[in-house]
């Protein structure tokens, strides 16, 4: 029965790659004859006696033309089983009874036969994955019989493989060290395990330490489990990409901070789009973007309160860690972390480019490093994306040790890995220098091997066509009693005045800086802030090109 269903199978495949055989070349040839009855047609008008040898040619090319248009295959069909049934109308009758028996045997002998075939064809198949022409090259050059035949040649001797193995994610053997071999030193003989197996310069291979001392593990990447995905982005598949090693669909959860790096073109952007829309996504999330190069944050404007100049991002930062002060202060006893609710969501505050802020917002790190440290019991989450992930210029030295989880697609150099990934990522398997681009990243929470991950990706369309979003604002915070200490009385009228006249006086003297500003008065930043934008709004306050605030100036009727 499997073999009459395989045969069914395979008559109807080519039956249909025949019917789409022949309607392709219907399509290319038929527009071919019809140039040829136009051309027969001129020919007869112009010689309507057919005397002349143009309009035989003509006749002749009209009816090759006809020739190369195959039949459709219904009707190819049609006329087989009518030929067939004419002579076996006419011919069966004539032929005798022992023709008819010997033919009987014949076909069950060629039947069983086949069967049988089939069945030892079956047997001999290789079972699990088949290697490719590379692949059986590689594991026959990995065997132990060839490495020890070959590696004093190439300057490994010490070194003997084990039985290397096909997986999903490649080749992958062990490695005894002996004498003065250690896994770091095999990583940097790459060159000459290359030259020994003869692999192509493309092919990714990892060296790490194995899971006893004296051992190492080779990895050649010649295939990954994650073929065949659909990467593209959709509500159905929200994953952030797909593990090559195990094909596992990898996550990652809201609430961790994030440091996201890469290179300039290894995809940063665009691998942080399904993570943007889950941090943006129902009630009780809301999105922040500082985004200084005003490219990525303008997709998002409809779902994500975006600042993209320094003087914005100074006062939402200023914002935010008001907001995350007045949270930890109605924390209730007992309680760690704050629980998002609608009037107040869970905040993920992304910085786009790192760099960026550091140079042209300084003032406003000092609030970004505050919400690095505390903001996490306050549900308020910093992500930090930067494509020079070096200490100091790319990531403050404040917010580095902060990050809960690391994002890495590849990098320029191996120190670069190792400032995102740890100083023990090169020892570990973390080579972010050696990752393809764009699209593919390591991920490292504490918990997941060092797997190279293909990330899925949201285009600009997609971006723009999701559903608004509330954007978050900065609420006002509603009066809370507490078992600590009282509720404060809202400020009157008059200390609000003498707030402004406050800010109004240190201006006279000329331009100043916020910062200056709340020095001066002892106010706090969040403070001056508010007091300048609303001094702004009536008029009373004038900003500068320079980011500093000054009184307006007089008018010849006004003095």
């Amino acid at each position: 029965m499997r073999s009459t269903c395989a045969a069914a199978v395979w008559t109807a495949e080519r039956y249909k790659a025949e019917a789409v055989r022949r309607r392709t070349l219907r399509a290319e040839r038929k527009p071919l004859v019809r140039d040829a009855r136009r051309a027969l047609a001129v020919a007869r008008k112009s010689d309507p006696d057919r005397t002349k040898g143009a309009t035989h040619r003509a006749e002749r090319e009209l009816a090759a033309a006809k020739r190369r248009v195959p039949d459709p295959m219904w009707l190819f069909a049609s006329k087989a089983v009518v030929l067939a049934a004419v002579a076996g109308y006419v011919g069966l009758p004539l032929v005798p009874s022992a023709v008819w028996l010997w033919s009987a045997v014949a076909v069950t002998v060629a039947a069983v036969g086949a069967v049988v075939v089939a069945v030892a064809l079956a047997a001999r198949r290789p079972k699990g994955l088949v290697p490719t022409a590379e692949e059986r090259q590689l594991l026959k050059r990995l065997a132990p019989e060839h490495w020890r035949e070959h590696a004093d040649g190439r300057g490994l001797a010490g070194t003997l493989t084990g039985r290397p193995v096909l997986t999903d994610a490649g080749i992958v053997t062990d490695v005894r060290l002996d004498g003065t071999w250690t896994a770091g030193k095999l990583r940097t003989a790459a060159d000459h395990v290359r030259a020994l197996l003869g692999c192509r310069a493309g092919l990714r291979m990892e060296i790490k330490a194995g899971d006893r001392g004296g051992w190492a593990v080779i990895t050649l990447r010649t295939r990954s489990a994650a073929d065949g995905d659909d990467l593209k982005w959709s509500p159905a598949a929200r994953t952030f990409g797909v593990d090559t090693v195990t094909g596992e669909h990898v996550t990652v959860p809201l609430g961790e901070r994030l440091l996201i790096a890469g290179r300039s073109g290894a995809g940063k952007s665009v691998a942080s789009r399904p993570l943007l829309f889950d941090a943006s996504e129902g009630d009780t999330n809301a999105l922040v973007i500082i985004d200084l190069k005003m490219v990525e944050g303008r997709l998002w404007d409809h779902r994500a309160r975006v600042e993209s100049t320094p003087e914005g991002v100074v006062d939402v930062v200023a914002e935010l860690a008001d907001e995350m002060r007045e949270r930890l202060a109605l924390l209730p006893k007992g309680q760690a972390t704050w629980t998002p609710t609608a009037d107040r969501p869970r905040l993920t505050v992304v910085v786009d480019e790192g760099a960026e802020v550091v140079t042209a917002a300084k003032d406003a790190l000092e609030g970004l490093e505050t919400l690095a440290r505390m903001g996490r019991a306050a549900c308020i989450d910093l992500w930090w994306m930067t494509q020079k992930p070096t200490i100091g210029d790319g990531i403050p030295k404040q917010i580095a040790p902060q990050i809960s989880t690391a994002i890495c697609l590849a990098v320029r150099t191996p120190a670069e890995a190792r400032v995102v990934l740890g100083e023990d990522a090169q020892a570990k398997g973390w080579l972010a220098d050696e990752l393809p681009a764009p699209g593919v990243a390591f991920v490292r929470d504490g918990k997941r091997k060092p797997n190279p991950i293909n990330v899925r990706y949201m285009d600009d369309s997609q971006v723009i066509a999701l559903p608004d979003q509330p954007i978050w604002r900065g609420p006002k915070v509603a009066p809370v009693i507490s078992m600590r200490k009282p509720p404060e009385p809202p400020a009157t009228p008059a200390a609000a005045e003498s707030t402004d006249a406050r800010v109004l006086r240190i201006v006279q003297d000329g331009p100043a800086r916020q910062k200056d500003i709340a020095e001066r008065t002892g106010l706090s930043k969040g403070a001056v802030s508010k007091v300048v934008a609303r001094l702004v709004a009536a008029g009373r306050l004038v900003r500068l090109d320079d980011g500093t605030v000054s009184a307006p100036a007089r008018t010849e009727a006004t003095a």
